[in-house]
């Protein structure tokens, strides 16, 4: 098998035959002296050459020493070249990020320009999937998904807590006043996801007892029950992150104060090894505060 020095020894090597003294170089590479003179000692003997001669307390190279030198010098300059780039590939470049087209849609993309403005040196590429990405086997960097939390291979950091209430857009509202007790709503059109279970369980909480599921259209995505509530078409149960944009913009208004706890929350997650690399971190910590500042004005 082929002997490959260690860089150590590489380090020593160079430093020494720049300086030609095993002090200095150890000064330089803030190592002991008797560490430098041995990591060259055993780099002479795995090649099998004398690299330098000891003369009068001083170092000389040897023609071998002479001619291994550049061959040093390069392999390092490299090494030192390929951190740089590792280094500069994580603080920019590109950030793929897998997320859910709910979260996409009604979340994500409508703040996206705050991110890119702030951060030019990062290249989004934002994919959108009802699968839940393998981070270890993709090149996704990293995502946002709808669940409990309990990827114990990833990096988990939960992005906010979400709680489900009743919306309508101000013109249902006016159509359809007064609505004053939550009774009310057993008599207008109500907007539901495919699950068809949230809303017994908010009349239930509410104090209204309901024995099936309201009528109203069905909708398999989230984002469709939110848009629908925002063009008039209904009263929707809405989830607390995506539902809050709209909330803030005034296109949605929160009926009661009654809400039930989301069975599941947003979660950002990548792969362990990768949650300090500077350019996931910076996006982390923007997702964190766009958050925070949305249940602080929707009073979550």
């Amino acid at each position: 098998m082929r002997f490959l020095p260690s860089i150590n020894a590489l380090r020593a090597f160079q430093a020494s035959a720049r300086s030609l003294s095993f002090t200095k170089a150890a000064l330089e590479l803030n190592v002991t002296q008797g560490a430098v003179s041995h990591q060259v000692k055993g780099l002479e003997d795995r090649l099998g050459v004398k690299l330098f001669l000891r003369v009068r307390q001083r170092l000389q190279l040897t023609q071998q020493g002479k001619g291994y030198l550049p061959f040093v010098r390069q392999a390092l300059d490299l090494l030192e070249a390929g951190n740089a780039y590792l280094e500069t590939n994580e603080k920019s470049g590109i950030l793929t990020v897998s997320v859910s087209p709910n979260f996409a849609t009604k979340w994500l993309v409508p703040r996206l320009g705050d991110f890119i403005a702030t951060h030019p040196e990062i290249e989004l590429r934002i994919s959108a999937s009802t699968q839940h990405v393998d981070l270890a086997r993709s090149d996704i960097d990293m995502a946002v998904r709808h669940g409990q939390g309990d990827w114990l291979d990833l990096d988990v950091q939960r992005l906010c807590p979400e709680q489900v209430f009743p919306v309508c857009s101000p013109d249902f509202l006016k159509r359809h006043s007064p609505i004053e007790q939550p009774h009310d709503l057993t008599a207008l059109p109500l907007l539901h996801d495919r699950s068809r279970q949230d809303w017994p369980l908010w009349f239930a909480a509410a104090g209204v007892t309901e024995t099936r599921p309201p009528p109203g259209p069905q909708f398999d995505q989230t984002s469709m029950v939110i848009d629908a509530a925002i063009e008039g078409q209904g009263v929707a149960l809405a989830r607390s992150a995506l539902a809050a944009r709209d909330l803030m913009a005034g296109r949605l208004i929160r009926l009661f104060n009654v809400s039930l706890p989301a069975p599941f929350a947003y979660y950002i997650v990548c792969p362990k090894t990768a949650a300090k690399m500077p350019k996931i971190s910076q996006f982390r910590d923007w997702l964190l505060q766009e958050a925070k500042g949305d249940n602080e004005q929707i009073g979550i």
